[in-house]
């Protein structure tokens, strides 16, 4: 299983229609094939630091995911809402 965590900074006055959004597209992007889940969390310090935690089958299906219209549509909307570069890794449980 492949977990992607994803780091996004909002723009401040842009955060509640981030996570209207965020909220909004959860179902669609759970419903794609491979993924288990994803959530969001908030930075505890920064309240306009974002991070997705997304769990997915195989690298394969993160990839099919990362191609889709879907993916496409979801991130063009988002990446109009940052502040800065997002940080995104792709992780394996190994313990």
């Amino acid at each position: 299983m492949i977990t992607r965590i994803v780091k996004l900074t909002i723009q401040p006055d842009k955060k509640e229609a981030f996570i209207q959004m965020f909220t909004e597209s959860k179902p669609h992007i759970t419903a794609f094939d491979g993924c288990n889940d994803v959530v969001l969390l908030q930075d505890k310090k920064f309240d306009n630091v974002f991070f997705t935690y997304s769990h997915w089958r195989s690298k394969e299906d993160l990839e099919a995911y990362r191609k889709s219209e879907l993916f496409k549509g979801i991130w063009k909307n988002t990446k109009a809402k940052f502040c800065a570069e997002p940080q995104a890794w792709s992780t394996e449980e190994i313990a």
